[in-house]
């Protein structure tokens, strides 16, 4: 086998061999396939595609080419993913909740890609949180704390981590084959017996319409399950932010009142409604009112905060967060020009707002604030008075709050109030 045979069956439009595709990930880890090989492979996938049954062979194809991890826990191994979004802080808030239920949550979470936020990005806004503690380490956090969400070490899934940086300068990064291989083969690593995914659509997700969504979640949940691992999606709607912040700290403190009781809305409901059909997928029947119960009970705050001290973090983080995280020096309202309500909002122009604040990257080498962001945004259809703050802007300079200021008043368009939808819009298994 070589790695010419697997890009010629590609260029003629044959299905891939499980041997040659195999073959073929194990080459991208080990590196005995070429830069060059591994492009013309990216673009034969995108061109041609692949079978449902190819794209599962590729997948695991590419989950083994690293270490995966196996565990031996008293209760279900689970997880969730989303595609991106704005304000979308849900795995700080459903991780703790889900432990508390009795499930092991082995999150491996990504950094801040294009105008969404990261999770890594967020919880590193959190003192001495460490977010590559090493396996040992992890393991020990895990049979604590029931969760613990943390980047993939370098040992996983390297196939992936090699051809996406391929993909990424040779204009194939929208294969949904390959972002399904992508995305999974790093879920699967970590050893999980149940997944659900999050499938953001709308202004501040990736995917814009329910026709790119559903094309996704199809495609996610049937490779999930040819693999092995059970799993279901929901699509929810992205067309404003999910919290009413964007940026680390500032959602690192949205989940907090929520875990803490104080707050509710979108972010608690998504939670549970991910949370409870995962544990339904598990054979776990009450899902819902088990996760409720953990937020009202203060179980889920206290596995969070056991997460965050076995990470390095404050072991009274959760008694102390609105003190420990760190805040912006310049802090501005922005006012509404005119009465009316809240009739659109462009979510992912208020995300590229906090990139451009310092909030997330613009290049992989950028470093990230974590103070900065917006807080305290109007939701759609919400009634506004000529002057009042549609937004609120923490920013390291006055310049860049006042830039931040027109972002936000060029992305928030008041009028009529919307027919708005519900935040769960269809469920795909």
């Amino acid at each position: 086998m070589d790695a010419r045979t697997v890009i010629a069956a590609l260029r003629r439009g044959e299905p891939p061999s499980e041997e040659g595709l195999r073959w073929f990930a194990a080459g991208l880890a080990d590196g005995s396939v070429t830069s060059a090989q591994a492009g013309a492979f990216a673009m034969g996938v995108c061109l041609r595609g692949l079978s449902e049954e190819a794209r599962a062979v590729l997948t695991l194809a590419m989950r083994d080419s690293g270490h995966v991890l196996r565990w031996d826990l008293p209760g279900p191994v689970l997880d969730k993913h989303s595609t991106g979004g704005v304000g979308d802080c849900v795995s700080l808030v459903l991780a703790p909740m889900l432990a508390a239920c009795g499930v092991y949550v082995p999150m491996i979470s990504g950094r801040g890609l294009g105008h969404t936020g990261g999770t890594l990005d967020k919880l590193e806004a959190i003192p001495g949180y460490v977010t590559d503690p090493g396996e040992e380490r992890l393991r020990v956090v895990m049979r604590e704390a029931g969760c613990a969400i943390v980047s993939a070490s370098e040992g996983i899934a390297p196939a992936d981590r090699r051809l996406y940086a391929i993909r990424d300068v040779t204009a194939t990064v929208e294969s949904l084959d390959l972002i399904t291989a992508s995305i999974l083969s790093k879920k699967l690593a970590a050893g999980l017996e149940g997944l659900v995914l999050d499938v953001k659509v709308g202004s501040g997700a990736f995917m814009k319409t329910m026709e790119e969504a559903r094309a996704l979640a199809r495609s996610l949940v049937g490779t999930a399950n040819a693999a092995g691992c059970h799993t279901s999606a929901l699509i929810s709607g992205m067309d404003e932010p999910l919290a009413d912040a964007l940026g680390n700290a500032l959602e690192v403190r949205s989940s907090m009142e929520v875990l803490t009781g104080g707050a509710g809305g979108p972010l608690l409901e998504l939670s549970v409604a991910l949370g409870a059909e995962l544990l339904a997928g598990a054979g776990i029947g009450g899902g819902e009112g088990k996760l409720r119960e953990s937020v009202a009970s203060g179980a889920a705050a206290e596995r969070f905060g056991r997460m965050v001290a076995g990470l390095g973090g404050p072991s009274d983080f959760v008694e102390r967060w609105s003190d420990m995280l760190p805040e912006a020096p310049v802090v501005i309202d922005v006012p509404a020009p005119e009465a009316g309500h809240v009739a659109a909002m462009d979510g992912e122009a208020l995300g590229l707002a906090v990139v451009h604040l310092g909030g997330g990257r613009e290049v992989e080498s950028d470093p990230v604030d974590p103070a900065v962001g917006l807080s305290h945004v109007l939701r759609l259809g919400q009634a506004v008075e000529a002057g009042q703050p549609l937004a609120r802007v923490h920013a390291a300079g006055a310049g860049a709050a006042e830039a931040a200021a027109q972002a936000v008043r060029a992305a928030i368009r008041i009028g009529e109030a919307p027919e708005l939808g519900p935040l769960v819009r269809e469920r795909i298994a």
